[in-house]
């Protein structure tokens, strides 16, 4: 349900672009909240393992959506006054800092260690590997029509 909820924001933002008199305020926003709920969906659904869902990963998961939903929201929220004098955030203007390292670095520092952590609890172990050979020997059998 929030694949499905984040695609269709995302449509909608997409689509109010091209509304008579311009794109109305409340499209961006609608990005800036589908695109993380639609990626944490994608997350999900990459890393469940069955009935054990994704286990110790919903942490990681749950930081990620919520540094890409604030780092959108904040980078919207800010003021549209960026100038030659503007101060700087490590060499960049305040809302393209927050998307460079908030929505751009935090994810990519968070995801890859989180998955290392878990790694050996997220990924098939060597009877689910047998038990994924096994079915695919009999589906094979069953497609040549040989009784399996």
């Amino acid at each position: 349900m929030a694949l499905v909820t984040g695609i269709l924001a995302i449509a909608a933002g997409y689509a109010a672009a091209f509304l008579p008199g311009g794109t109305p305020p409340w499209a961006p926003w609608l990005l800036a909240l589908g695109i993380p709920i639609a990626l944490g969906a994608i997350m999900i659904l990459g890393a469940a393992r069955g009935r054990r869902g994704i286990g110790p990963l919903k942490y990681p998961f749950a930081f990620v959506v919520a540094v890409l939903a604030i780092g959108f929201c904040a980078a919207l929220a800010l003021p549209a006054t960026e100038s030659a004098l503007s101060r700087l955030w490590v060499g960049l203007p305040a809302r393209a800092a927050i998307v460079i390292y908030g929505v751009g670095l935090l994810p990519i520092i968070v995801l890859p260690v989180a998955y290392a952590l878990t790694f050996e609890a997220q990924t098939l172990s060597a009877e689910d590997v047998e038990r994924v050979r096994e079915l695919a020997r009999e589906n094979r059998a069953r497609s040549e029509g040989r009784p399996s």
